[in-house]
């Protein structure tokens, strides 16, 4: 809790209260009708008057209360153990698998080279064995004029 300072309350020497103020000291209020929180208090003039006063009886310490587990926290609690042996026989696993996971890389870097290999030959086997291209045709055809008559040529290579 913050606690503001306290400032004193003073007044100038050579003045004397308010009449109203000297007058209300006469007047007296009944303790019952006090509302709470509202304390008589002395000014420094000697002037007694009416103030809010804070509670000068310290705050009941606050007694623990046990709180249950969330669901989430139980869950996660039975989780976690089963992830990390589901992790570590992953590791296990992977130890053991090394040596054919290196082989079974190496056969496919085989089979890359077999395939990229013989598709080269078979581009070259296919190039060789083609029949030779037929005669080249080639066609000329010209019109006169826009609405002229076309006519053309064709020409065997």
């Amino acid at each position: 809790m913050d606690h503001q300072p306290a400032y004193p309350i003073t007044t100038a020497p050579a003045q004397r209260a308010p009449a109203t103020l000297q007058q209300s000291t006469a007047l007296r209020m009944p303790v019952h009708e006090i509302p709470p929180g509202v304390q008589v208090v002395t000014l420094p003039g000697g002037v007694r008057t009416l103030a809010y006063a804070e509670p000068t009886t310290p705050p009941s310490p606050v007694v623990p209360v046990a709180q249950s587990v969330p669901a989430w926290a139980k869950t996660t609690a039975l989780l976690v153990p089963t992830t990390g042996f589901g992790i570590g026989a992953a590791g296990v696993g992977l130890s053991y698998a090394a040596p054919g996971l290196i082989a079974m890389s190496h056969a496919l870097w085989a089979a890359v080279a077999l395939i990229a290999t013989g598709s080269a030959a078979a581009v070259a086997l296919l190039k060789r064995c083609r029949r030779p291209a037929p005669a080249q045709i080639t066609q000329n055809i010209t019109a006169t004029g826009l609405f002229g008559r076309a006519s053309g040529t064709v020409n065997h290579h």
